[in-house]
C-alpha cells in the first residue's frame, strides 16, 4: 500500500442508504417550495429542509468511523486532502451548472459574462459571495453549497479538536450546542434558515449538534436493533417531514428541535445496527450513489422552476408533469454526475495527490 494511502472500512449500507432517502426527500421538498413561496406552512413536505441537518449527524457518525482510528497513520494535512478529494469535484460541477443555468434563465437579472465568471470562481471555494438575484444568498449559483462550507468547517473543527476530546468533554460540548440548537429553533419557530448573510451563524449552530453528537454516537456504540429497518427508518424519516407545521413559533421550534435532538440520533443509531441484504441491499447501494450528487446539482434547475411558477402561474395540470419530469430528470444528472465525472475525477486525484 503507497504510503500515503489508508485502508478503507466497510460501510454502513442503511445508512448510506438514509442518506440517500434523506436527499430525494429535499429534493421533493424544493419541487413543492416553488409552489409554496408565500405558504410554507402548507407545503406537504413541511420541514424537508431538516435534511440537512440529517446529512451533518451522518457526517459525524461516518467522519468518526472513518477517521478515529487512523490518526497514528494520517496527518491532518493528508486528512483535509482526503476530504477535498471526496467532496470538492462535485462542489465544481455544481457550481458551473448553476453558472450556466443562471446565464441561460430568463428570471434572472442581467449581469456581464466576466461578473458571472468570477462569482462562479468564487463559489468554486465555497466562500459566500456577491448576492446576483437579491434573494440574500450566500452561495447564489448553488444554494446547497451554504451546507457544504458548514460540512468543511466541521471537518476542520474535527480535525483540530474533536479528534481529540475525551467522551466526556464531547459529551459536555454536545448537550451545550443541543441548548443551543433548541434556543434558536424556539426563538424562530423553526430551524430551515442558515443560507443567507442574515442568518450564516444560524448554519453553524445547525452545524455544530447533529455533527459532534454523530461522533459521539458513534463514539458510544449504543445501536439500535430493527427489523426492516432501512424501510421502516425511511417511512419514519419520511413522517417526521410531514408531520404538519405546529399552530404556534414555539411548539414548532420544539418539535424541530426533538427531531433533531432526539428522533434523528435514533435514526441513525438504528442504520447503524440494522443488517440489509438482498434487493433492500441494491437500493441502499444506489440510494447512497445518488445521494451527494442529486443534493448539489439539482437546485440550479430548482431557481428556474421556482421562477417559472411565480411568474407564469401555470395551472396544476402543467405543474405536475413538469415537476415529476424534473425530478426523474435530477436522479439521472446525479447518476451520470457520479459515473461520467465524479468517480473518474476521485480516481485520478487519488492517484495524483494522494499518493507520495
Amino acid at each position: 500500500m503507497p504510503p500515503n494511502q489508508l485502508p478503507t472500512k466497510p460501510h454502513f449500507l442503511i445508512l448510506d442508504g438514509l442518506r440517500g432517502v434523506a436527499a430525494l426527500l429535499v429534493v421533493i421538498f424544493h419541487l413543492f417550495e416553488a409552489n409554496f413561496i408565500d405558504d410554507a406552512a402548507h407545503n406537504p413536505l413541511h420541514h424537508g429542509y431538516l435534511a440537512v441537518d440529517f446529512f451533518f449527524l451522518l457526517s459525524g457518525f461516518v467522519v468518526g468511523y472513518a477517521y478515529d482510528d487512523r490518526w497514528g497513520r494520517m496527518s491532518i494535512k493528508q486528512f483535509f486532502k482526503i476530504r477535498l478529494v471526496r467532496l470538492h469535484p462535485l462542489v465544481f460541477l455544481g457550481v458551473f451548472i448553476g453558472a450556466v443555468c443562471f446565464w441561460f434563465d430568463p428570471y434572472t437579472p442581467a449581469v456581464s459574462p466576466w461578473k458571472l465568471i468570477g462569482v462562479m470562481l468564487i463559489g468554486f471555494t465555497l466562500i459566500p459571495g456577491p448576492d446576483l438575484r437579491g434573494w440574500g444568498e450566500t452561495h447564489v449559483l448553488d444554494g446547497p453549497c451554504w451546507s457544504l462550507l458548514q460540512e468543511y468547517i466541521a471537518n476542520i473543527f474535527y480535525a483540530l479538536f474533536g479528534r481529540r476530546m475525551s467522551k466526556l468533554a464531547l459529551w459536555i460540548f454536545v448537550i451545550i450546542a443541543a441548548i443551543t440548537l433548541a434556543s434558536v429553533a424556539i426563538w424562530r419557530g423553526d430551524i430551515g434558515t442558515g443560507w443567507s448573510y442574515e442568518t450564516m451563524w444560524i448554519a453553524t449552530v445547525r452545524m455544530l449538534f447533529p455533527f459532534f453528537a454523530g461522533l459521539l454516537l458513534f463514539r458510544s456504540t449504543k445501536f439500535v436493533k430493527l427489523p426492516y429497518t432501512f424501510p421502516l427508518c425511511s417511512l419514519l424519516l419520511a413522517a417526521l417531514f410531514m408531520i404538519p407545521t405546529m399552530s404556534t413559533k414555539m411548539f414548532n421550534g420544539v418539535y424541530e428541535a426533538a427531531v433533531i435532538i432526539i428522533a434523528f440520533p435514533f435514526i441513525v443509531a438504528a442504520g447503524a445496527g440494522g443488517q440489509v441484504s438482498g434487493r433492500w441491499a441494491k437500493l441502499c447501494r444506489f440510494s447512497a450513489d445518488i445521494s451527494y450528487p442529486i443534493y448539489i446539482t439539482h437546485y440550479p434547475f430548482i431557481y428556474i422552476y421556482t421562477m417559472w411558477v411565480i411568474e407564469k402561474k401555470p395551472p396544476v395540470s402543467q405543474i405536475i408533469p413538469v415537476a415529476m419530469g424534473l425530478f426523474v430528470f435530477f436522479i439521472l444528472l446525479a447518476y451520470a454526475s457520479l459515473k461520467l465525472y465524479d468517480e473518474p475525477v476521485r480516481a485520478w486525484l487519488k492517484r495524483k495527490w494522494l499518493k507520495r
